[in-house]
């Protein structure tokens, strides 16, 4: 059963005022009850002793007959306001205030009675007992006559002034009780009436920001209990409305960039089934709204996919990919799986479409291993003809060194490029693999300026290394280097003029090693710059073919650089010469 404030403070009042009697019943009137009795032993004890004494003075006058003593007893009993007995020796009743002479012979022995037998041993003694014939509790005490044998003196005295005492104090404890619980209804009332006002409000307050109502408060300025239940109900709706506006606003936030992304985001569950997806990734496989909830394989069915997303789920790593998904617009998609943290294990998949991307490369891989499968026939004639045309030329030999030394020059040309062009295609493949090596820069930069020092000797180029001391080992393709660094040094050579100065140098980037060729040739135009890697880029297409280049060394750089796990830069302005650097990882 439910019980309101109401009811409960009038329980506890009540339960209260109980206990408080049954303490004042269990307690009080034993007290109370003691201090009576021996208040009025004491009273009845000195009144014993004066009707003693009056019967040694009549035992001195020796009228010691039975009307003599019942006469004493009529005479001291009002006075002693007590029922005043006169016993001889053998128990019998010689003279008592409250009968008359006939009604002493039927009176029963009282030999047998304590007191009698205590007064009778010479003891003065007193017995509270129920008395049969009056029907109520009576105080008798007794005392030896002296000078009389073995005469005794008693006095009885009922207790109905203890008895009365006593439900006097049981009435008043019921009456205190009766009024302590009036009171206690009437305080409970009104203490209900002040608290049930506040409580009502703060739990209408209560509801009504359960039901959404943040914004509500209490505004409670009181001091007491209900007061700070108002008050920590108003600081825990502000809390929680902050709370809701920050995950609202961080979820509007979210499913913008999730919509803005060009990329195709999923999440799933640990069970598979798709939690959320966004615009991308709609259009990219065509799904609509019905399939959050559903399994992944059974809206998607892609197997790769699936054996992408168990792979995050079962381990720590990301997991990246590729798939292939038909239909209606089949795409290839570069597929990213990472396990978010945390319970339960769900997985992020995000998928680029590669599809173009994918196209592209395999169009200029297919023109590359093309032009190099034409190009290296007619390459080997041409360098045949050049033989034969020295070897058997007679009739004019001027003419004839001039055309061979043409054959030769294109032919050398020809090859330079389906060597580059062929380097890069294995660069590009999958199958290119750098080896994992640990050198010294100083040793690679030392060789490859050697490879060029005749050529510069020619210009009158000065070739410098200005290597900082102590620099730490390489980690990576030490042929793969050296390409990267002819190259540069190859380029600033054939575009220095005479007398130019080339420098290479390095510094240690904190676990990488930037490696700089500087020069103070024409420099390069900024517009050039961006794509100056690019393969077959040219910033002046009759200079560089005069000077034998393909347009591919830079682009063979790149990569080259990239696969080893660093980047290339380029710095110049016109007439300030240019300077090409690039990073590469340090060993250990």
């Amino acid at each position: 059963m439910k019980l309101g404030i109401r009811a409960k403070l009038f329980a506890a009042s009540l339960a209260l005022i109980l206990v408080s009697l049954a303490a004042g019943e269990l307690y009080l009137r034993p007290v109370i009850e003691r201090d009576l009795v021996a208040r009025i032993r004491a009273d009845l004890s000195a009144r014993l002793a004066l009707v003693a004494e009056h019967a040694r003075v009549l035992a001195a006058t020796g009228e010691t007959t039975n009307a003599g003593w019942d006469a004493l007893a009529d005479r001291l009993g009002p006075l002693a306001h007590a029922r005043v007995t006169f016993i001889d020796g053998q128990g019998v009743v010689k003279g008592d205030s409250e009968l008359s002479g006939e009604a002493l012979a039927r009176v029963e022995n009282h030999g047998s009675r304590p007191e009698v037998k205590a007064a009778l041993a010479g003891q003065s003694t007193d017995e509270i007992r129920f008395s049969a014939t009056l029907g109520r509790r009576l105080l008798y005490a007794a005392t030896p006559v002296l000078g009389e044998g073995n005469m005794v003196a008693r006095l009885s005295l009922p207790l109905a002034d203890v008895d009365q005492a006593v439900a006097r104090l049981r009435a008043i404890l019921i009456a205190g009780g009766l009024v302590a619980l009036l009171a206690a209804v009437l305080m409970s009332s009104g203490a209900v009436v002040l608290l049930s006002r506040a409580l009502r409000r703060v739990t209408v307050i209560a509801r009504r920001m359960s039901a959404g109502e943040l914004d509500l408060r209490s505004r409670l300025d009181t001091r007491d209990e209900v007061g700070e239940l108002g008050r920590a109900l108003d600081h825990l709706a502000e809390n929680l409305s902050r709370s809701l506006r920050e995950l609202r606003d961080d979820r509007d936030l979210l499913g913008r960039i999730l919509e803005a992304m060009r990329e195709g985001v999923l999440v799933l569950d640990s069970e598979r089934r798709i939690l959320r997806f966004n615009g991308s990734l709609r259009e990219m496989l065509l799904l609509d709204t019905g399939a959050v909830g559903r399994p992944a394989i059974e809206v998607v069915r892609n197997a790769e996919l699936q054996i992408l997303v168990d792979a995050a789920i079962a381990g720590q790593e990301p997991v990246t990919g590729e798939i292939e998904v038909a239909g209606l617009r089949p795409r290839r998609l570069l597929v990213h799986a990472t396990r978010l943290s945390g319970e339960p294990r769900c997985v992020l998949v995000v998928l680029f479409d590669v599809t173009e991307v994918r196209r592209l490369e395999t169009v200029r891989k297919d023109f590359v291993a093309n032009v190099s499968h034409e190009l290296r026939t007619p390459i080997a004639a041409v360098m045949s003809a050049a033989e034969t045309l020295r070897t058997a030329a007679r009739t004019d030999p001027a003419a004839t060194a001039s055309f061979v030394d043409m054959i030769e020059r294109n032919a050398r040309r020809l090859g330079d490029l389906v060597q580059d062009l062929l380097e890069l295609s294995r660069i590009e493949s999958k199958e290119f693999r750098l080896a994992s090596d640990t050198f010294d820069l100083s040793g690679v930069v030392a060789r490859t300026l050697g490879f060029h020092e005749e050529r510069a000797a020619q210009k009158r180029i000065r070739m410098t290394a200005a290597l900082p001391p102590n620099l730490p080992a390489v980690r990576g393709d030490a042929t793969a280097l050296e390409r990267v660094l002819s190259n540069l040094i190859d380029n600033a050579v054939k575009y220095c003029p005479e007398g130019a100065a080339i420098v290479v140098t390095a510094e240690d980037l904190d676990g990488k090693l930037r490696v700089t060729v500087s020069d103070d040739g024409p420099g390069i135009e900024a517009r050039h710059l961006p794509r100056l890697f690019e393969r077959f880029y040219r910033c002046d297409p009759g200079r560089s073919r005069a000077m034998g280049g393909t347009g591919l060394g830079l682009s063979i750089v790149k990569h080259l650089v990239e696969a080893m796990g660093g980047s290339v830069q380029v710095e110049s302005m016109p007439g300030q010469g240019a300077r090409f650097s690039f990073t590469v990882p340090c060993a250990g």
